[in-house]
């Protein structure tokens, strides 16, 4: 049997950890030529060489445009094509919007928000040519508001509208574009949160407790609704936002 996404090139961004390496991961089972593209230069490369099938590992810092543009170039180049973008890459920084120091507000918009724009600007003619899709990592961030986390939130409500204007804006050209909005996941990014928290065991505690499912996601939660927003099986989808929270955003709960 061939899978969801057999012989599709696909460009994964913060892929050599977490939801990302996840993600690759699945999509190499699902028959993708992946592409871990990471800042971590050792992890991608890492990463890639436990891929296997082809699998290219490259550094990529997504908020610079030489390096986007050379990353994209060379997948291109060395696999033909681009199928699928997953613009994955992220950082979290908390802080009340009166609190925080506008270098951090600057560096959470350029990660989290600009990166999406740059990476889907590059890879876009090349998604044109193959009738490709984009998939998002937005957050339950971006449909609910988190006290001290107003640059995350942002972001992500940022990311989460830049997915759907470029919906319309690929809707002619076959270019699809869906987001997915996962709740509270057990990665490193997470972590790093609940470690800022004055109390990280009770942080973690109430975090599972406010899920309806009771329990933190797990990466491939999220990897699963991202191979099926890549595959065909969701041809007809585009402009989405599919939220995988374990109910967290249904309602009040507890």
């Amino acid at each position: 049997m061939t899978g969801r996404l057999e012989g599709k090139v696909a460009l994964i961004t913060g892929a050599a950890s977490g939801i990302g390496r996840r993600t690759a991961e699945r999509f190499a089972d699902e028959g993708a030529i992946v592409v871990v593209g990471d800042l971590d230069e050792a992890g991608a490369l890492a990463a890639a060489e436990h891929l296997g099938r082809d699998a290219l590992g490259l550094r990529l810092d997504v908020t610079d445009a030489d390096s986007v543009a050379a990353a994209v170039a060379s997948v291109v180049a060395q696999r033909g094509r681009l199928d699928v973008l997953v613009n994955n890459a992220g950082v979290t920084i908390t802080g009340a919007a009166h609190d925080l120091a506008e270098d951090d507000w600057d560096r959470e918009m350029r990660v989290n928000v600009k990166s999406v724009y740059l990476m889907s600007r590059a890879a876009w003619p090349h998604l044109v040519a193959s009738k490709g899709n984009i998939v998002n990592t937005a957050s339950i961030a971006a449909l609910w508001a988190i006290p001290a986390d107003a640059a995350y939130c942002a972001s992500k409500a940022a990311v989460l509208m830049l997915t759907k204007c470029m919906a319309l804006d690929g809707a002619r050209d076959g270019v699809r574009s869906n987001c997915v909005c996962p709740g509270y996941t057990d990665t490193p990014m997470i972590q790093g949160y609940f470690a800022d928290q004055t109390d990280p065991a009770s942080a973690r505690t109430f975090a599972e407790s406010i899920h309806p499912l009771g329990r933190l996601g797990q990466p491939d939660d999220i990897a699963s609704a991202m191979v099926y927003l890549a595959s065909d099986d969701a041809s007809w989808v585009t402009g989405s936002a599919l939220t995988v929270d374990g109910g967290l955003t249904s309602g009040i709960w507890g």
